[in-house]
């Protein structure tokens, strides 16, 4: 349904048209190339994957299917969320439309954490790849990297969609040389991908479980679809195919690499400290192992271009539903006349994520694994209430084995999440604590404040 302009009064007022709306311009084609790169393989495997090689050794292949099984179910969730509600907000649309605007504030506010800290963590990461030609510092690398990508979001996103599909075909070539010198030079059995263990030492299921979190970091991407809901062409077709097309796709090229890094090591040990890049030119030579780096410094860069697409959405999304003070909001709100991108959120998001690449990311990375596991279980919780009366609108996608799907989802991912540090988790409490006080002092006592707008599908 059409946006309701919120009742004017002397403080809060916003113009009765409300921003202007994003431009559908993309299919499933354009919206799997954009959403494959922000699961971004390459980045996954040689800047996400050597930390739990470090903690799971050979139960990291184990971890990560197990985190594609799980993901099948949360997809289902997304799927039939992001079709009912396509919009740009994503996770906290959808939240409010089914559940309430309060859990929507907090999932808005698990989002907002993941969208700030992940970008400056993979930017940053681009140094120890462009080493071969350059030495730089990786809070100065990271920073540019977050400049250059901010000037590529303020484009047409159907222009991104080819820029980030050239650079995801690169970085596909470069898990296949990997995946290709790995399975020719193993030297352990595949029984070791199902006992898992890290030298001498055994890893336990529990191990395996806790590591969850940082694995379904690793494939979350697929989820980003359902930002793109607004500016997909018939989005009730379109959101959910996208969502399975590119979690089977990522599933794919990440698991086969990882499983030939497992086998072709010398032993379970050699992964506690292992190397990719040096791992590469010992099985191949310098060059290769040069052009593989390279190849993954472009693919972080792909990944930081389409994180600031898809985290500019969310921050324009929640301006045009009145998060903020109206001054903000009608500042969040501005959409390009020319390339049909809001510029002024693309820029705030960008710049800020610049200057947090300058700040030790070390306290923030485990952050990260508990707020996309609440964030999940968010949108399985909501997606219990889809099919009340209220929802049952027609052409929505609707998952199969409803609701036993999300029911199961919401099981798992508690666990996952209890099993996380108690630093981590506390961290997370604290920000969703603020938020709460945000929402209890001024959100809740202004109804025009917080009001999801679902736009039409044409």
């Amino acid at each position: 349904m059409p946006r309701t302009p919120a009742p004017p009064d002397t403080d809060t007022a916003t113009p009765a048209t409300g921003p202007r709306a994003l431009t559908r311009s993309i299919g499933v084609g354009g919206g799997t190339l954009l959403t494959l790169s922000c699961v971004t393989p390459a980045s996954s495997l040689f800047v996400l994957v050597p930390p739990l090689f470090a903690d799971l050794g050979t139960g990291t292949a184990l971890a990560i299917a197990l985190a594609v099984l799980l993901c099948v179910g949360i997809a289902f969730c997304y799927s039939e969320l992001g079709t009912l509600v396509p919009s740009a907000g994503g996770e906290y649309a959808m939240v409010t439309t089914v559940a309430n605007r309060f859990a929507g504030w907090l999932t808005f506010m698990l989002s907002f954490i993941v969208i700030l800290v992940v970008p400056p963590i993979i930017a940053i990461g681009v140094a120890d790849y462009v080493a071969a030609v350059a030495d730089i510092n990786p809070s100065v690398a990271g920073a540019l990297v977050m400049l250059a990508s901010t000037v590529m979001g303020l484009l047409n996103l159907r222009s991104n969609a080819w820029i980030t599909g050239i650079f995801l075909v690169i970085e596909i070539v470069a898990i296949f040389v990997v995946s290709l010198l790995g399975f020719t030079h193993t030297t352990q059995s595949a029984a070791v991908l199902v006992k898992p263990s890290l030298g001498t030492s055994g890893i336990g299921l529990i191990a395996v479980v806790a590591g969850l979190a940082v694995a379904l970091f690793v494939v979350q991407g697929f989820s980003t679809a359902v930002y793109l809901a607004e500016e997909m062409r018939e989005p009730r077709k379109t959101v959910a195919r996208t969502v399975f097309w590119t979690l089977g796709i990522s599933a794919l090229v990440i698991l086969v690499p990882v499983v030939a890094i497992t086998l072709a090591v010398p032993d379970a040990a050699a992964l506690a400290g292992v190397d990719l890049t040096a791992l590469v030119t010992g099985w191949s030579n310098s060059a290769v192992g040069a052009a593989i780096s390279l190849c993954i410094a472009a693919a972080i860069v792909n990944a930081v271009i389409v994180m600031v697409i898809q985290n500019s959405r969310v921050l324009y999304a929640s301006a045009r539903d009145q998060a903020w003070p109206a001054p903000v909001n009608r500042a969040m709100g501005v959409v390009s006349e020319r390339f049909g991108a809001p510029w002024v959120a693309t820029l705030v998001v960008g710049l800020s994520e610049a200057v947090l690449c300058f700040v030790p990311v070390d306290t923030l990375s485990g952050v990260t694994g508990v707020a996309v596991v609440a964030l999940y279980l968010s949108v399985a919780a909501a997606a219990l209430f889809a099919r009340r009366a209220a929802h049952r609108k027609p052409h929505v996608w609707r998952m199969p084995a409803w609701p036993v799907v999300p029911v199961l989802a919401v099981a798992v991912l508690a666990y996952v999440l209890v099993e996380q540090s108690a630093l981590d988790l506390g961290i997370t409490a604290g920000v969703l604590v603020v938020s709460a006080l945000y929402w209890w002092g001024y959100l809740r006592r202004r109804p025009e404040r917080w009001v999801v707008a679902v736009p039409r599908d044409e």
